[in-house]
């Protein structure tokens, strides 16, 4: 079969012929091998019939990527976007948002959602997360009878599980497509301090030989705790020059700018005057002051040396910058955090490591294979490369060899359930269910099938029940539910989808009749606010008005005991010179968060106002929050694109 000028795989033709069967299809491929050409299809085909598609991404960056790619294909105006931080031709037939939004949708029986052919959920493996996992198994169990799912990963040992759980809850039939073959053969490589570029086996031989004091007792008194010497990335550059362009992960933001540095410093590559050029003319257009960034003014010196770096504490210009120069071909070597690897299809001839232990943001812990072959699939261009590199950089003092054999062999990790119910959930299933259709949906879940198998829909999930059970008696007692039925506090907060309560507590009272629009954006930046130990505020701003706000929260028996708020005369430092008006550049200088993080942060904040402004009946409310929702857009839509 041809497709697009190209002669499809067996498993891309599988795909399409069950979907043109009008069969749901989880598909299981090595990254790389042509999985998202399913989704394509089913696009193209939909598009010209004028009906409907919804595409889902995990991330934001994916979503933006997939938001370029179909207006590139079929125009601006033919394809939609929604995301926490952007909405945009929400109308259109091609309609490309995070997983969540689509999760909200459903969930609150949006009309809208019956017109939907098919939903694809790309990087399906996300329903493993243990903070969002649940998203993803709610969006299928509250889809649309109609609705057929396109399901897209990388490597599931268990996808026939996954497949069997979602016919039994939607009703139609679940094809597994799966392909084991990669479609550029991969080669894994260990780089030591000793060894440089080395196998495995040959790491684990040289690591068996006794060291030499160990051996000699009599030295015993001069013995000392010896370091186990740390690799050198720009040494593993040089050692594979002829294998660029190369993707280097690492897992901090900052040390993905140090050592783009450290390398441009070591002067292994000539300057190319047409990336010189390209740098000029994109950021001609911007403001001048993103020249004084310290992330702008290392990346003007480096990107001429093909050398760059990438994540997500960078201004989305910078991204942008980053993300065109390495489509062309004109990064040798990008230094780059995990998010680069999930989904955004931008290969390169071979994949660094800098380790394969991460900080998870709890402890350090090292990889599973689903991550290690999330990011090692990025090695290898189909059609470019006849071979793919990935190279592991090796502490020996972290080293083992069984377990890092383990996840560098197979893929081995299931995808098992994490659901949990939230408020959010709850209330809707209130508001939209009767109790034998709520006793029916706590018991569709993955988690039920799991444990018990195909009778799963008749065995009460008791730890869903439970749960349910529980919510319902707190917002019983809270007024926001009465019987079998929301009150007016309870709709309200039904149309929140996340600090439910919170909001409801702030908004649904007579709370937000005390607040000014400042001391409601203050309020609703403590929420959005994610409070970290090195994070410093430079200049704060103390005023009557955050006193008072202060006195209003302690006066509330509930929200005097939410921690959040604590971050007050902190967050002055942000939300004053916000609110006044000043330059994003400007409000930069007050913190040492990263422009990218404090862009996220002013968007999160934008959404939550976003979500109040729709859940309230109160015009008054309503048009203060529509000023507040213009002074973080006059801030940061100049530098936050698409």
């Amino acid at each position: 079969m041809n497709y697009k000028g190209l002669e499809l795989d067996k498993f891309q033709e599988d795909a399409i012929k069950n979907i043109e069967h009008n069969k749901s299809v989880v598909v299981s491929a090595p990254t790389g091998s042509g999985k998202t050409l399913i989704a394509d299809y089913i696009i193209d085909r939909d598009f010209r019939k004028g009906i409907r598609v919804i595409y889902t991404a995990p991330i934001k960056a994916l979503s933006n990527q997939k938001y370029k790619e179909f207006s590139r294909s079929y125009g601006e105006k033919n394809v939609g976007i929604i995301t926490g931080d952007v909405q945009k031709n929400t109308d259109a037939l091609i309609l490309i948002m995070t997983t969540e939004i689509y999760r909200n949708m459903v969930l609150g029986n949006d009309p809208f959602i019956s017109q939907v052919s098919y939903v694809i959920f790309d990087e399906i493996h996300y329903i493993n997360d243990i903070e969002r996992g649940y998203v993803w198994e709610e969006s299928i169990i509250f889809s649309k009878p109609n609705v057929r799912v396109l399901c897209l990963s990388a490597t599931i040992p268990n996808a026939d599980e996954f497949a069997r759980w979602i016919e039994a809850i939607k009703g139609h039939e679940v094809v597994v497509v799966r392909h084991d073959e990669r479609p550029v053969p991969l080669h894994v490589n260990f780089y030591d301090a000793e060894l440089g570029v080395t196998t495995l086996k040959n790491l684990k031989d040289a690591m068996s030989i006794p060291d030499y004091y160990k051996v000699i007792p009599k030295h015993h008194k001069f013995r000392q705790k010896q370091k186990s010497k740390i690799p050198s990335h720009f040494e593993l550059i040089k050692e594979i020059r002829n294998n660029l362009p190369c993707l280097f992960f690492s897992f901090s933001r900052i040390g993905c700018q140090k050592k783009a540095f450290e390398l441009f410093q070591k002067n292994m590559f000539q300057m190319n005057p047409e990336i010189s050029s390209f740098v000029r003319s994109k950021l001609s257009a911007t403001s001048p002051e993103i020249n004084k960034l310290d992330s702008t003014r290392i990346l003007r010196q480096i990107l001429p040396y093909g050398i760059a770096f990438h994540h997500a504490g960078m201004l989305p210009i910078l991204k942008e910058i980053v993300e065109e120069l390495f489509e062309k071909a004109l990064i040798k070597v990008l230094y780059t955090t995990e998010t680069f690897a999930v989904g955004v299809n931008m290969p390169a001839k071979s994949v660094c490591f800098e380790s394969l232990r991460k900080f998870d943001g709890i402890s350090f812990r090292m990889m599973n294979s689903k991550e290690y072959f999330q990011i090692a699939g990025r090695a290898g261009r189909r059609g470019i490369d006849r071979e793919g590199f990935v190279y592991i950089m090796v502490e020996r003092k972290f080293f083992e060899h069984e377990r890092v054999k383990r996840i560098i062999t197979s893929d081995t990790s299931p995808i098992t359930s994490q659901f949990r119910l939230s408020v959010n959930t709850v209330l809707n299933l209130i508001m939209l269910h009767d109790e034998k259709e709520i006793d029916e949906i706590l018991c569709k879940s993955f988690h039920s099938f799991q444990k018990y198998g195909k009778n799963f829909m008749d065995r009460e999930n008791i730890v869903s029940h439970n749960a349910f059970y529980n919510y319902k008696k707190k917002l019983e007692k809270m007024g926001y539910v009465l019987g079998n039925t929301l009150t007016e506090k309870g709709i309200f907060a039904s149309k929140i989808y996340s600090d439910e309560i919170l909001i409801g507590e702030m908004f649904a009272t007579d709370f937000y009749t005390k607040l000014n629009e400042y001391q409601m954006l203050m309020a609703i930046a403590c929420l959005c606010y994610e409070a970290r130990e090195k994070t410093e505020f430079f200049r704060k701003h103390h005023s009557q008005f955050t006193d008072e706000l202060k006195k209003i929260i302690w006066k509330n028996e509930y929200l005097k005991h939410e921690k959040r708020f604590r971050e007050i005369g902190d967050l002055t430092a942000l939300v004053h010179p916000l609110y006044h008006g000043q330059n994003l550049l400007k409000i930069i200088e007050n913190t040492n968060l990263l422009e990218g993080d404090i862009i996220r942060f002013f968007r999160q904040i934008e959404d939550k106002l976003r979500q109040v402004k729709s859940a309230t009946e109160d015009k008054s409310l309503r048009d203060m929050l529509s000023n507040c929702q213009k002074i973080v857009e006059d801030c940061v839509g100049e530098f936050d694109t698409i």
